[in-house]
């Protein structure tokens, strides 16, 4: 199985943003947690982070008859991107939605997605495991 790990606009900045939410590990360690659950697991991971909407569009769709499926954490897009849900429409690659912190614990505008209704399941509140959660999650559902 072939999984891409999508990330939105400042977890690039992981250890460095708002530790009380997202904690103390970077990016960089998010990266190496995943890719060594995948080795173990037996699943291929490529990894894409881009603060910007339009690239993550692109990824979407250059994913289409390459992955399987995709993880991703769309960040402050969640929110407010009609777009990215449209591309993961468009291609129909099973995903499921990822945030560190627990959105229910924050900001009123944090509690609508526009990519939870597309997702086969939404992790929140895991921290960076809810990463790991979510590649069994689809390697259980799509074999």
């Amino acid at each position: 199985m072939k999984i891409l790990v999508i990330n939105g606009p400042n977890l690039n900045l992981l250890g460095l943003r708002e530790p009380q939410y997202y904690g103390s590990e970077t990016y960089a360690d998010l990266c190496e947690k995943i890719h060594a659950h995948a080795q173990k697991t037996g699943v291929e991971v490529a990894f894409f982070q881009s603060n910007h909407e339009g690239a993550i569009v692109d990824e979407i769709q250059a994913a289409y008859r390459v992955y399987d499926a995709i993880v991703i954490n769309p960040a402050a897009y969640t929110h407010t991107s009609i777009a990215i849900l449209d591309a993961f429409k468009s291609v129909k690659i099973p995903a499921v939605e990822v945030h560190i912190s627990d959105l229910s614990k924050r900001e009123s505008f944090r509690q609508f997605s526009y990519l939870r209704d597309y997702c086969l399941a939404v992790i929140i509140g895991h921290g960076t495991d809810g990463y790991c959660e979510a590649m069994d999650l689809l390697r259980e559902r799509l074999g």
